[in-house]
């Protein structure tokens, strides 16, 4: 099972959707990447509406319709493995932004399934646990 509480980094990369490597989202190669350098997790979110660098805003409304809206990529985790990821970034992030912000984790559990091992099942007799 895993576990992470206490002190932490979170690290968020701000780039564009439609941003790629080797013709596959940017934002796909980031969590695939986050994945197997062994990081507690990985979320993508999307923006509705921003701006960077450029100063073009990007936006979801139905009138001025962007296909490369902003999105968020944010890891959590102790901030030596966070660090030692970094340099991938380097190698990826050619336009955008990326923070590190010190957090603390209150609560982090992977859900066990019925053998015992984490691997996403529910281990409650079919309730799901957050």
């Amino acid at each position: 099972m895993t576990r992470l509480t206490g002190s932490a980094l979170r690290l968020t990369v701000h780039i564009g959707e439609n941003d790629t490597w080797h013709h596959k989202p940017l934002y796909s190669e980031i969590v695939h990447r986050a994945h197997a350098a062994g990081l507690a997790g990985a979320s993508v979110f999307r923006g509705i509406e921003g701006f960077g660098a450029s100063s073009l805003i990007h936006t979801s409304r139905l009138l001025s319709l962007s296909e490369d809206l902003p999105v968020a990529v944010v890891i959590v985790d102790t901030e030596t493995r966070v660090r030692e990821f970094l340099p991938q970034l380097d190698e990826l992030v050619t336009e955008g932004l990326v923070t590190l912000d010190a957090c603390e984790v209150i609560r982090y559990v992977g859900r066990e399934d019925r053998q015992g091992t984490n691997r996403g099942g529910t281990g409650m007799k079919g309730k799901k646990s957050l």
